[in-house]
């Protein structure tokens, strides 16, 4: 499918995303990036199986991306995010991974799409002839890529997890300011998230307030309740995390469904498609005003702690000497937010076109210390 077609099909249909991310990444030890191709293509042929209509990866550039620092994230103890963001990078180049990937699913039939984690991630899937974007919870304040993604003219799906309401309304308008094919997904970042924590009514106030936007739910949770009762209360996009084999090493494949429980997902989604009674079953559960939540957008305490490793802050792209005007190539939106000085990545903006008072070297972090 192309761009247009993807957005045909959210306005009138339901878009599955089998989200495979790195899971092509299957042992603690490096492989070559011919194993992980032919372990990437698996994964494609089994989510066609499955009946998905999108198979989604991950997509990393280490420089403009990660600070070079020994830290983990919350959700994933002793894996370093660095040198874990650095294999990633350098396992997948664009001319011998990404884009044999992608043109292998145009073969096989399935959308190809992919997260990218940073603009310069996102310039490696430009090349490789990616035509949609999706933008993971962590990065939805990150308007350094998000500008790059919005002027591209391609369809942009959000999600919406780690986040507050204020903040999902600020990544919306940011987007929308230039771009109208922006979907919206409902998100709970944990891993695994219990179904009963999905508060799944949250998709009926974001269509109250973005009218016009397809809303859909992205799943961390084992199981395919959530997804199911999502779709009989409306959402236009499922994303769920994809595996061969929960038994695998790295931090995607535990919280992930098998190729059968995806098929299953899938089966009874297309049920749903065309029958109201469907729905209605999935609806009259008994446990559904819990799953269904109180339409309120809060964080979960399982969120917080990945808020400041996810988040991102401001630093110079190159060196940049005293009395340059500011433009956008000149920036970086580096993550931890937490251990970078710079000015938060939302205030992208704020920063073009300022003169520097000083000269920065290349990762110094842009503050209003340093700016005219």
């Amino acid at each position: 499918m192309n761009s247009d077609q993807i957005w045909e099909k959210i306005q009138k249909g339901v878009l599955i995303i089998a989200d495979a991310g790195k899971n092509f990444i299957q042992t603690e030890e490096e492989k070559s990036t011919e194993e992980y191709l032919e372990n990437a293509k698996e994964i494609v042929d089994k989510a066609i199986w499955a009946g998905a209509d999108v198979i989604k990866w991950q997509t990393h550039n280490v420089e403009d991306e990660q600070v070079d620092m020994t830290i983990d994230s919350p959700h994933a103890k002793d894996l370093d995010r660095y040198k874990w963001t650095t294999r990633n990078t350098n396992s997948t180049p664009v001319e011998t991974f990404w884009k044999p990937l992608r043109e292998y699913c145009d073969q096989k039939g399935i959308a190809f799409l992919s997260t990218p984690m940073s603009r310069g991630a996102a310039e490696r899937l430009t090349s490789a002839g990616s035509t949609f974007w999706k933008i993971g919870s962590g990065d939805i304040l990150d308007f350094v890529m998000m500008d790059y993604l919005r002027n591209s003219g391609k369809p942009v799906i959000m999600s919406s997890g780690m986040s507050t309401f204020e903040e999902v309304k600020k990544g919306i308008n940011f987007l929308k300011a230039k771009n109208n094919r922006v979907a919206l997904m409902h998100c709970l970042s944990k891993y695994p998230g219990a179904p009963e924590e999905a508060n799944l009514s949250v998709s009926e106030l974001y269509r109250e307030t973005f009218p016009g936007t397809p809303i859909g739910f992205s799943e961390n949770s084992l199981g395919i309740e959530p997804s199911c009762i999502a779709v009989a209360f409306g959402a236009t996009i499922v994303e769920k995390h994809f595996t061969l084999d929960r038994a695998f090493w790295g931090p995607d494949h535990k919280v992930a469904s098998t190729p059968e429980e995806f098929k299953t997902m899938v089966g009874s989604i297309r049920a749903m498609e065309n029958s109201d009674e469907e729905k209605r079953k999935w609806l009259s559960l008994p446990n559904i005003k819990a799953v269904l939540g109180d339409k309120e957008k809060k964080l979960n305490p399982d969120e917080e702690p990945l808020r400041p490793i996810w988040r991102k802050a401001l630093v110079a792209g190159a060196d940049v000497p005293a009395g340059t005007v500011v433009t956008a190539s000149m920036i970086y939106a580096l993550r931890p937010q937490a251990y970078v000085s710079g000015l938060a990545s939302e205030r992208y903006e704020e920063v073009l076109g300022r003169k520097t008072k000083k000269d920065l070297k290349k990762f110094d972090p842009i503050t209003e210390d340093v700016l005219e």
